[in-house]
Order: C-alpha cells, then sequence, then structure tokens
C-alpha cells in the first residue's frame, strides 16, 4: 500500500511538470480541490470525451446528443430531490480539526479486510509456487476465513445503516471498527451529521428582486426536462437515449485523492428512455456495454469490475459502479442506473406539464423508465493515467529491432536509464507523432517540417531539435507519444526515417510515403470504436 501511495505522488508531481495539470490559483497559494489542465492534459481530456461521445451518438442510431445550461430554474432541484436529499454524511475528528465522510472510512476499512486476505493469498502462492490452489486456500486458509468473515459482517451492518440513513449507528461502526483519524491517529470522533452539496448564488440586479439558483450538481436533470424538446424535434421513438458532456458542481467538504473528487468537475451523462418493464434487462445491457467501452483501451481487464450499491438512491432500483484499480485502491469511475420513472413524473408534477411518451405500436402513453450510465472525465483521466504510468528501466538492447533488414542505425538511448513512460492508449495521447531531426543543420531540420507539415493536418504533431536525441526521446515518453520519427543525414539521400515505438523503443527504418500507413492503425478512433 506505501509503495502505492508513492507511486500516486510520483503521478502528481509527473502530471504537474509535464503539463497535464496544474494547481488552481497557483500564484495565490491555489484554491482548495480545484484543479486547471495544462497543455497536455486538455489534449487528453478533449480525446477522451470525443471517444465517449463518438461511441454514443455513432455507434447508437438512437442516441442523441445536448448541451444544457449551468444555470437552471431552483424549482427542478427540488423535483429531483436534490434540496432536500443530496447530502454526505460527515464526521469530525476533535483532535485533527479534521473531516471526513462517516462511509468513505468506513469504506477504507473494508477494503483494509480485502487487503489482508490478498497479502495472505499473494505471500501462499509464492511458497507453494505452480501447485498452489487460489480457491482451496481461500475456502480454508483460518486466516483469510477470519478476516473474510470481518469483512463480510461489516458490510452487512455498513450496508444497513445506510439504508436505514441511520447516522448513529455509522458513527458506532466507526467506534466499534477503532477507526482512527489518519491525522492525529485518535478516535476522538463527533456525531455524523449530514451536509448537502449544492454551491448557491443568486440571479437578478437587485438584492430585493434576486433568485436564489443553484449550480447543477449533476448534468442529468438538463436532459430529463428537455426530454420532449429532443423527443418531439428529432421524431425519437422508445427506446433512444439523450447523451451530454458537461460540468458540474458540489461542494465537497472531504475533497481528495487529486482530481478523483473535485469541487468543479466534468460529467459524461447518457439517459436511455425505455418502456416500463423492460429497463431490468436494457440495465443489462449498458453494464456489458460499458464495461466493453472501458476494457477496449487495454489498460488492463484485471483493473476493472463491478461493485453493485449497498444503499440505492430514492430514484433507482437497480444501481452499479464500474470501478478502476487506482493507486489508492479500486474506485468509481463510471455508474450505471436504472431511475425508473422518477425523474419525469416528478418534474411531470412540479412543472404541472404532461411529460409522457404515446407509443403507436402499443397504443398508449406512459411516462417512460430510465437507464443512465455517468462517467467522471477526471476520473477517466485519472484513470488513464494511473493505468498508463511505468517506471522502467531502458537498455539500449531494446532499440534494436527483429532483424537487420528491418533496423538500421538505431539512435542510441542512455544505457540502464530509468525511463517514465506513459503508456497511453495511442488513439488518447495528447501528441501522437514527434518529429526530431538529428541535428540542427545541414537541411535535417527542413526535412523534419516538411514531413511534420504532410502529418500535422491529420494528427496532433509535434516538432523538437534541442538536446541529444537520447533526451528527446525520454521527453515524448514522458508526455505519452506513442511514435517518434528521426530524421537523419541519410534521409535526404533515400527519403527513409527511423521510426521509435513507444512501448518496445523498437526502432525501424521505413521510406517517409509509408510512415501515415504505419500509424493510422494505431490512431485510427474507427478501428478503437469496432471493438467495444
Amino acid at each position: 500500500m506505501a509503495q502505492q501511495e508513492e507511486v500516486f505522488k510520483k503521478l502528481i508531481s509527473h502530471c504537474k511538470e509535464y503539463g497535464f495539470v496544474f494547481p488552481s490559483s497557483e500564484i495565490y497559494d491555489g484554491l482548495g480541490a480545484v484543479y486547471d489542465y495544462g497543455q497536455n492534459g486538455v489534449e487528453l481530456k478533449n480525446n477522451i470525451k470525443k471517444y465517449w461521445w463518438d461511441s454514443m451518438t455513432l455507434l447508437n442510431e438512437n442516441v442523441v446528443g445536448i448541451d444544457s445550461a449551468i444555470f437552471m430554474h431552483p424549482t427542478i432541484w427540488k423535483a429531483s430531490g436534490h434540496v432536500d436529499a443530496f447530502n454526505d454524511p460527515l464526521i469530525d475528528n476533535k483532535d485533527s480539526k479534521k473531516r471526513y465522510r462517516a462511509d468513505v472510512l468506513i469504506e477504507e476499512q473494508i477494503a483494509k479486510y480485502e487487503d489482508k486476505i490478498n497479502k495472505e493469498t499473494e505471500k501462499a502462492a509464492k511458497r507453494f509456487g505452480e501447485a498452489f490452489d487460489e480457491q482451496k486456500f481461500r475456502e480454508t486458509n483460518p486466516r483469510v476465513l477470519e478476516n473474510e468473515a470481518k469483512k463480510e459482517a461489516l458490510h452487512t451492518r455498513f450496508a444497513k445503516a445506510l439504508n436505514d440513513g441511520n447516522l448513529e449507528e455509522l458513527r458506532q461502526i466507526i467506534i466499534d471498527e477503532e477507526i482512527v483519524c489518519p491525522v492525529s491517529g485518535t478516535r476522538n470522533w463527533t456525531e455524523v451529521r449530514q451536509f448537502n452539496l449544492m454551491f448557491s448564488t443568486e440571479m437578478g440586479s437587485t438584492a430585493d428582486g434576486a433568485t436564489k439558483i443553484y449550480l447543477r450538481p449533476e448534468t442529468a436533470q438538463g436532459i430529463f426536462v428537455n426530454f420532449l424538446n429532443v423527443q418531439k424535434s428529432g421524431r425519437m421513438k422508445i427506446p433512444f437515449g439523450i447523451a451530454q458532456i458537461g460540468k458540474a458542481f458540489r461542494n465537497e467538504i472531504v475533497a481528495r485523492q487529486f482530481i478523483f473528487r473535485m469541487r468543479e468537475f466534468e460529467q459524461m451523462e447518457m439517459q436511455f428512455f425505455v418502456r416500463p418493464g423492460e429497463e431490468l434487462a436494457w440495465f443489462e445491457k449498458w453494464k456489458q456495454t460499458r464495461m466493453r467501452w472501458h476494457k477496449a483501451l487495454g489498460l488492463g481487464d484485471k483493473k476493472y469490475r463491478f461493485h453493485d450499491h449497498d444503499k440505492l438512491a430514492h430514484y433507482a432500483n437497480a444501481a452499479t459502479d464500474i470501478e478502476f484499480e487506482m493507486p489508492f485502491g479500486f474506485k468509481e469511475v463510471e455508474g450505471i442506473h436504472s431511475r425508473t420513472d422518477f425523474d419525469l413524473s416528478s418534474h411531470e408534477k412540479f412543472s404541472g406539464k404532461r411529460i409522457q411518451f404515446f407509443d403507436p405500436e402499443l397504443n398508449q402513453s406512459y411516462v417512460p423508465y430510465v437507464i443512465e450510465t455517468s462517467i467522471g472525465v477526471d476520473r477517466m483521466f485519472l484513470s488513464v493515467l494511473a493505468g498508463a504510468y511505468s517506471e522502467e528501466v531502458a537498455s539500449t538492447s531494446s532499440a534494436t529491432g527483429s532483424s537487420a533488414a528491418e533496423v538500421t542505425a538505431p539512435v542510441a538511448e542512455p544505457v540502464e536509464a530509468t525511463r517514465v513512460v506513459l503508456k497511453i492508449p495511442p488513439v488518447l495521447a495528447p501528441v501522437k507523432l514527434a518529429v526530431l531531426p538529428l541535428v540542427k543543420k545541414d537541411g535535417l531540420p527542413e526535412k523534419a517540417r516538411e514531413i511534420m507539415d504532410n502529418l500535422k493536418f491529420e494528427y496532433h504533431c509535434q516538432y523538437d531539435e534541442k538536446d541529444s536525441i537520447g533526451k528527446r526521446y525520454r521527453r515524448q515518453d514522458a508526455i505519452g507519444t506513442p511514435y517518434c520519427v528521426t530524421v537523419d543525414h541519410d534521409s535526404l539521400v533515400d527519403n527513409q526515417v527511423t521510426i521509435r515505438y513507444r512501448d518496445t523503443m523498437q526502432q525501424e527504418r521505413v521510406p517517409v510515403a509509408q510512415l501515415e500507413q504505419i500509424i493510422a492503425e494505431k490512431l485510427s478512433m474507427k478501428n478503437l470504436l469496432k471493438t467495444i
């Protein structure tokens, strides 16, 4: 665990050093849990959004997009339940004066039992080698069974307290489990209390005439209140979906873990409207579709898992999260929810407007049920970087290709130097191709510029002529550039260049005319979407 925390600290530092994420307002000592995306970060973020948007609107003929306003009529948040029920259970430590989410403290305790079980299993696997039967070990080892029993008992008690809204029981669990404050190390806890997460402001030119409104805490309600507008103007038939990417705002008191939990963040949400009674089948379908979307990036299938909700929201009859293994454990990246007809029915009630769909096949009108897929752009960004971050010992042997015919005059790289590389899926990489003249003279820069000018209309390219070629390779590794093209003196004669592959560091001599063909397959959004 300590090693993973150290990796996470390095990742945060790397994000700032290489232009991915900066603390917001840093010259004024920053603003808590608010971040800015730098030159490489915004490219990665935009590529993630394009991957999601295209997968929704291109692969599904019955999914269309909108862009709703951040400011919305305040009654919308009363109808949605956010005014009365959008709360977090918070607890303070009296010694450190630090505030925590009670549910998160308990979830972390459950995770500790899981870690103990996994460590016991890993030790046994090393001891017994190939003869190790993991399933049998987990079913018979006394220490594993003891921790499994503790985990299950805690999980059951925790789930009941959440569903009952029993704040006293949440505190008692923290006391009974002897959970300490990470800062003070003490168990001197206050009572648990609820805190509403919405930001409020005023709209109007005078104090007397101002109306209290809220910064939206989610983008979903903008979709629901536009249901009829989209359905009628697009002549949409059930089932159909409405997708949206936009900013949301939550006054997170316990905002931590870098960009995982922020006060200003971005969501990619799709609400899929279906016939009543068919919602659970569609729920299962979208669960599997969304998991395929994540796994298609190639960050490792074992890094993902489903986590069913212990407590269902007031609007849901089924809910699960897709979790990714971050450096600080498995954490939610996307939620899939069966929201029933709660939202549309509630807006129909509060607005006094009829919000129903006439189904010609059934010859009846009804309020559709909804399946929601909601993914945090920032959390997805963090999962991509966490999955891509790698520290490797690079040697000159890895710079050679599979045969002498393929590779000529490989460019030497630092011997046994540790390289930090972001193995970002190529289609998401901020910079797709770096063009590097071997030296800054003899016509090599001009040739490199010519190559870049031919490719820059299709791909985000970067030109770099400063420092040794090895240092330039390292810089590109650090920002996740999948391909580097080096122009040398022979290039002026044979019109060939050396292409260097990020993940393997192999180098291959190829004709300039074939460059685009070589890199196109890996950089094609179309090819990625075909794998979903």
